[in-house]
């Protein structure tokens, strides 16, 4: 069989794919945000079948551009407001394609991929002011939570005399993790996934309540319970507040507890210079947990890990299998391995894509990007209030702005049913992209600002939007 993939065919396959990309990423501006799947589409290729003969470069790249690219997520577009989600940086998209080039695992080894993790673990440590004794690349914030975690339980286990990864849970005092209600739901399921049960919510505002917090730990003690941790967040998700972290780093090292900050959004935040002092504290946390993928736009999956104590990962996880072994300073696989480091065992070149993004923007042009971001969710804030059918519904943390609309003569319950109701609507009619989140126990409408395209005529879409969505909502209300 003729090879369809030697290197000639491969280089015309790529620029006609850079072309029909670059196209792609030109035009975007001018069309919607997003829109539903087609049904038809949508079956297809959920139930497309394999074909029996190979598919040449040429059919494969068509079939994407008219099967798979009209179809986005729609946070490439500037007018994506959704989640946490910004679009990936040209750069970033380069070195995704370098990377599978290489198509190395990057368990370990003296190999380029793994050195460059070490640098890039490094790069993001001193991006936000952490002190890292150790790292790794992740697939995202869970699973940097999970990891950050079961690095803590690992610490409290050795503290009181007993070996976790030999002995289990089993017969020992219950472990406790502390959080607050903003606390992200990684944190539940990593200690659900370590078998710590459910973890506490000490209740509170938005932001931890560090009093409420004590209270919860000396109650737990005298029931007698192993209060080992507490996690809070540099930057929520549903409000992008920052937790008081030197309050809760006096508290932690009082108690003997671990802390571990959620950063993955938020803590790029700290190159904001108006915003620096809200994260004193981040700096003495005993991991960190950050999402290179969302803020600085390195394309989805590659999150962070970072920990003070230069060892406690290699104790939490090392397991060498004999096939892994060389003398040591010898051969490819000399030294310690990075999958010694977390979970994985086969991890992708992610620091590739991740170096090349930050080189591509460097410290000021993060920073830019991150002060521009913020300013322009301050601007949306002021402007909404001074609307009279939009309230704000939480001061506005970082890039996010969290809102209702309020149409006069309505009860607070059709306006709560409304706001439940308008973020999917806004989402098909495709002039923004909005979700919708509970604050104070009330539907209400949020944006977050993150796309490097975001301008001031994006953001100044949204009351028009709202007021759209609003209307074809209430034509169909009987």
């Amino acid at each position: 069989m003729i090879n369809p993939w030697d290197p000639d065919e491969f280089r015309r396959a790529g620029h006609a794919l850079v072309d029909l990309l670059a196209d792609r990423l030109k035009t975007l501006p001018d069309g919607p945000v997003w829109q539903p799947v087609p049904d038809a589409e949508r079956n297809a290729l959920r139930a497309d079948p394999l074909p029996a003969a190979p598919t040449g470069p040429t059919d494969l790249i068509a079939e994407f551009a008219t099967r798979v690219m009209p179809h986005p997520m729609g946070n490439g577009h500037p007018a994506f407001f959704g989640w946490v989600n910004s679009s990936p940086h040209p750069a970033g998209v380069l070195g995704e394609f370098a990377a599978a080039a290489m198509g190395p695992s990057c368990a370990g080894g003296d190999q380029a991929g793994v050195h460059l993790e070490y640098g890039v673990i490094a790069q993001l440590a001193d991006l936000v002011g952490y002190p890292a004794g150790a790292g790794l690349l992740v697939s995202g914030g869970s699973t940097a939570s999970l990891t950050a975690l079961a690095a803590a339980r690992h610490a409290a286990a050795l503290a009181d005399g007993w070996d976790v990864r030999a002995e289990g849970l089993t017969d020992k005092p219950r472990l406790v993790v502390y959080a607050s209600p903003e606390t992200h739901s990684c944190v539940r399921k990593s200690a659900e996934l370590l078998g710590l049960g459910a973890i506490h919510v000490v209740p509170g505002g938005d932001r931890f309540d560090v009093a409420a917090l004590r209270e919860a730990i000396a109650a737990d003690r005298a029931a007698g319970l192993r209060p080992f941790a507490v996690a809070a967040s540099a930057g929520t998700v549903n409000t992008g507040l920052v937790d008081p972290l030197d309050d809760l780093a006096d508290l932690c090292a009082a108690e003997g507890l671990w802390l571990h900050v959620d950063g993955a959004y938020g803590a790029f935040g700290r190159l904001d210079p108006e915003l620096a002092d809200a994260y004193s504290g981040l700096e003495r946390a005993d991991s960190l947990a950050l999402d290179p993928h969302k803020w600085p736009g390195v394309p989805v999956g590659c999150g962070a890990v970072l920990v003070r104590d230069p060892g406690i990962l290699q104790e939490t996880f090392s397991a060498v299998a004999p096939y892994l072994r060389n003398e040591p300073g010898e051969g490819f696989g000399g030294g310690m391995w990075l999958a010694e480091l977390g979970f994985e065992q086969s991890r992708p070149f992610r620091a590739l894509p991740a170096w090349m993004t930050l080189r591509a923007m460097g410290r000021e042009g993060l920073a830019d990007m991150v002060v521009r971001h913020n300013r322009l969710a301050r601007e949306l804030a002021a402007s909404l209030t001074g609307l009279p059918d939009f309230a704000l519904a939480a001061e506005p943390g970082l890039s996010v702005v969290c809102f209702r609309h309020e149409p006069a003569g309505m009860s607070q319950l059709e306006v709560d049913d409304l706001n439940r109701r308008l973020p999917a609507r806004v989402q098909t009619r495709g002039e923004v992209f909005l979700t919708g989140t509970v604050l104070d126990g009330r539907p209400v409408l949020r944006a977050c600002v993150l796309n490097r395209d975001t301008g001031p005529e994006h953001v100044a879409r949204i009351p028009a939007a709202v007021r759209a969505a609003a209307a074809t909502l209430r034509e169909e209300t009987p």
